[in-house]
Parts: structure tokens; C-alpha cells; sequence
């Protein structure tokens, strides 16, 4: 039965547009419970651990997962409405944490933008990773006060890149490279994404550390975990490992050693949109259909 199932969830990721799959993972509106005692046969109950973030980041699901409360010390979560407030519990136990710890010394509130969708899986919009609840976004806006629900439904960004002149705008604080750093020196977190513009003005702090010949220089070796990526210019994406024990969870490579300061200038000719001389004889790869893990259809019944 198991096989059938596993067969008709492949062809139905074949046949049905993406679009209409991950509707499926919406309408999923409560997380899947994970329990010892399964039947025999059932794919999850070969674990003993009390949840599951099932494949990569950006394909898979989540079972066992925990809502964030949407009001909590240092923190409050933002256009709730979209329910992508769930994530594997060592995720939610992070923002807590974290949120406790910038509000003992900065005072303003998180905003907590998206983590994952009940079952984790893939979104309508807006993101192709948040799939197994180890990811969340983070706002660079911060609330001096409790907002109502409906305030948060439409939070107004603040966004700290000039694009066009590749460099910050006057909307950076100190508090949001603060923010940054604290995230990552967390044993936990393995990458947080960030804009170029401002993984390029972290790179040019510690470059001026080094010159000063400071032994603080040292201290910047979290910057490897803060990586470039397109957007993020008005939150810092951030994304733990896979939690110990979970042998579903596929963690992503990670990064070359060193700073990664070095990637800023291709980041720039990128955003600034020169062209780079392209190989025409190499052929289009063709589009590779991702099937999620067994385990996921599962959690779709």
C-alpha cells in the first residue's frame, strides 16, 4: 500500500503544475503529529525523536512541528494571516532566544516574517527554501510597542540598500550589524543570508580591524556563515543545521573557509547588470523536476 501511494505522489509532482502542488502544502492547516506509538508500517515511526525536518531546505516537509507564538518576549510575528509562522521546535526555541537576548540590549521588538507552513513544503510565493522549518526571516524594522494583528498584516519595510550606488542608505543602523553578528555566532545557525551590499560593508569592518592589527580580527570568523544572496535588503534570512539525530534532514554543503569577502565583486557586476561573456556553444541544461522525500506523502494524508 505504502508503494502505491509513494508511486501516485511521483506522478501526481510529474503531471500537476507546481502551483497547484504546493497548494497542497497550504491547505495543510495544522502540523503533523509525530508519536512513538504509529502503527506498524508507518514511514515516521522508525524515529524516536519528536519531530521531523524531512529533506533539504528546499525540498521537503516538516512533521512534529511548533507554532511561534505570535506575541512573545522581544518579539512579534508579522502578517500572520499566511500561517508560516511553524518550524521544527530547536527553530522556534532559536527566535526566542535570540529575541530575548537583542531585547535585553537594544529594547525595540522583533518582527518575525516567515518560517515554514504547518507540514513545512513548498510555498505558493515568495520562497523556494522554508520547507523543513529551519529557516526564518528577520526584519531590519523593529517595533518600539505591540502592534494589533491587523497593523502587522501590512508592516511597512525598511529597507538599508541603495542598489543602484551598491552601498547602504541611511536607514543602516549599528544595531542591525549587531543583530547580524549575534545571529551567527549561535552554534546552531549554518548560514544567514543577507543582501551583497551589506555583507560587503561587514567585510569592510573587519578588513579595517585586520589593518589596525587588532587581535579582535579574530573575532570575525563568523562572518563565513553570512552569505550574499539576491534580495535581502530588508531582512536577514536566517538558517540553522539539521538538528542532531535527524537522519531525514539533509544539511546544505557548507560554505569555502575563509571570510567569503572575496565573492563581493562578482555580487557587484551581478547587481549593477554588466553583462559577463556567455559560452554559446554550451547547451541549456534541461529543468530537473524535484520529487520530494517518500516520507513527505505521508504528511499530506
Amino acid at each position: 500500500m505504502k508503494k502505491r501511494w509513494l508511486i501516485f505522489f511521483q506522478l501526481l509532482l510529474l503531471f500537476i503544475p507546481l502551483q497547484a502542488i504546493a497548494n497542497v502544502w497550504s491547505e495543510m492547516k495544522t502540523p503533523y503529529p509525530v508519536t512513538n506509538d504509529q502503527p506498524d508500517g508507518e514511514v515516521l515511526s522508525v524515529t524516536k525523536i519528536g519531530s521531523l525536518a524531512i529533506g533539504s531546505y528546499a525540498n521537503g516537509c516538516l512533521a512534529g512541528a511548533d507554532a511561534l507564538p505570535l506575541e512573545g518576549e522581544g518579539y512579534q510575528v508579522i502578517r500572520t494571516s499566511r500561517n508560516r509562522y511553524y518550524g521544527h521546535p530547536e527553530l522556534i526555541s532559536f527566535v526566542q532566544e535570540f529575541a530575548k537576548q537583542l531585547n535585553q540590549s537594544e529594547g525595540d521588538g522583533l518582527l518575525i516574517g516567515d518560517i515554514s507552513m504547518p507540514r513545512g513544503g513548498t510555498f505558493t510565493s515568495g520562497h523556494a527554501s522554508h520547507q523543513i522549518g529551519l529557516d526564518v526571516d528577520i526584519w531590519f524594522r523593529r517595533a518600539a510597542q505591540m502592534q494589533t494583528l491587523a497593523r502587522r498584516e501590512s508592516p511597512e519595510e525598511l529597507d538599508v540598500v541603495n542598489q543602484g550606488a551598491f552601498k547602504l542608505n541611511d536607514n543602516w543602523q549599528e544595531a542591525h550589524a549587531e543583530m547580524i553578528r549575534l545571529a551567527a555566532l549561535d552554534p546552531k545557525v549554518a548560514r544567514i543570508f543577507v543582501n551583497p551590499v551589506i555583507k560587503q560593508e561587514l567585510c569592510r569592518r573587519s578588513l579595517q580591524v585586520s589593518l589596525s592589527g587588532s587581535t579582535k580580527s579574530k573575532e570575525y570568523s563568523w562572518l563565513n556563515k553570512v552569505r550574499p544572496w539576491w534580495g535581502h535588503s530588508f531582512h536577514m534570512h536566517v538558517r540553522l543545521h539539521c538538528p542532531l539525530g535527524d537522519s531525514l534532514c539533509r544539511n546544505q554543503q557548507p560554505p569555502r573557509p575563509g571570510s567569503g569577502c572575496e565573492d563581493i565583486g562578482w555580487w557587484k557586476r551581478q547587481l549593477s547588470g554588466v553583462k559577463q561573456p556567455t559560452d554559446k556553444t554550451k547547451k541549456p541544461e534541461a529543468k530537473h523536476v524535484r520529487v520530494k522525500p517518500e516520507q513527505c506523502a505521508q504528511l499530506l494524508k
